[in-house]
């Protein structure tokens, strides 16, 4: 795939599945049928995840969460193009990048049940931890990206972000630095239309968000973002030039979020439901289902062979996190620094002889 084919400059658009399940031949990538299906089950993983989720926080079980209904193709597709040793950085709505990655689900929903052992991911899965600040990581994938071309590896970096996130400073400086740098590091900004309550067209004149990649003098692409074969091909094009040393690419993968942005949010005061009808015909389970029955690779029966399967599953990993210890009062004071300064384990004792007193 080359990038020079689609300029966001003029408003094109890579697709390769269409909302009916068509797709354009000449640019589907060569997948056998195993992979085809593990496409589906990834994002009906995270699909049904998402709806466990969400039932946890209302049930009091779970805190704050970030639903990524909507989003699965572009997340599952550009996994697909990774290796091993490519590092990600997420921001707070990548569940089906780590479920893809093999991270455990219990990881992450200890993350989401507040407790800090769902921030100690496996270096072996090359996934940085949750970033809830909204653009701030952009500079760690970029910082990342310059060490890793520093010490002439042949690893690169993807950083996942929204595109709220390209409005804030931070976002701004790392596309200095990476473009600047020549670093080995893919922006993977996921479009979903919605910045919370802030429309697209509130944040950005520009035709598209990718021409801000253009700007740093980095190609830049848009593409469908309920295609997962539109996010493989820009993906695999993008680690291609990461890895000669070309440096940096920008991907603007249009999308759109059909829940909340937080549990803690309430969409209905912004946006229009006949809007949200609309989108839910174009999202990407609905798409990819008429792909592969086309293939005779999808039936009713198998998904629900599937869905039991994976609903067994994600039942045992929230019985797993759920049987985790508790976090206490004092284990706050443990994870913000390697060693604990004075006045801080002035502070804990203290706190725990409140405790203590208390009990």
């Amino acid at each position: 795939m080359n990038f020079t084919d689609f300029d966001p400059l003029k408003g094109e658009r890579l697709q390769v599945l269409a909302a009916d399940g068509t797709v354009d031949r000449q640019l589907l990538p060569t997948l056998d049928e195993k992979t085809l299906r593990l496409i589906f089950r990834r994002m009906l993983a995270a699909r049904l995840t998402d709806r466990y989720c969400m039932a946890l926080q209302r049930e009091g079980r779970m805190g704050t969460y970030a639903p990524v209904e909507g989003q699965e193709a572009c997340q599952v597709g550009s996994v697909l193009a990774l290796t091993e040793t490519d590092w990600i950085v997420p921001s707070f709505r990548e569940l089906a990048v780590t479920l893809s990655r093999g991270v455990p689900l219990e990881t992450t929903l200890l993350y989401w049940m507040g407790n800090e052992a769902g921030s100690r991911i496996s270096r072996s899965f090359r996934v940085l931890p949750v970033s809830i600040p909204v653009g701030s990581h952009p500079l760690h994938a970029a910082g990342m990206a310059m060490a890793i071309s520093y010490r002439k590896l042949s690893e690169a970096v993807i950083c996942y972000f929204g595109d709220g996130a390209t409005s804030e400073g931070d976002f701004h400086e790392a596309m200095t630095f990476a473009g600047v740098r020549r670093a080995p590091v893919i922006f993977f900004c996921q479009n979903n239309a919605w910045a919370i309550s802030v429309p697209r067209k509130s944040q950005c004149a520009a035709e598209s968000l990718a021409a801000k990649g253009v700007g740093y003098g980095m190609p830049a692409i848009q593409i469908d973002g309920n295609d997962p074969f539109a996010a493989y091909l820009a993906t695999e094009a993008a680690l291609t030039r990461a890895r000669s040393g070309e440096g940096p690419t920008f991907i603007e993968a249009v999308t759109y979020r059909l829940g909340p942005h937080t549990t803690s949010d309430d969409p209905a005061r912004y946006r229009d439901r006949e809007e949200v009808e609309k989108m839910r015909a174009l999202e990407p389970l609905v798409r990819y289902r008429r792909f592969l029955a086309e293939r005779s690779l999808w039936d009713e029966a198998w998904e629900r062979e599937l869905t039991g399967e994976l609903e067994k599953w994600i039942e045992q990993e929230i019985q797993k996190a759920e049987g985790n210890p508790a976090p206490g009062p004092a284990d706050g004071f443990d994870y913000m620094f390697a060693e604990l300064p004075p006045y801080l384990v002035t502070q804990k004792r203290e706190l725990l002889a409140i405790l203590e007193e208390e009990q």
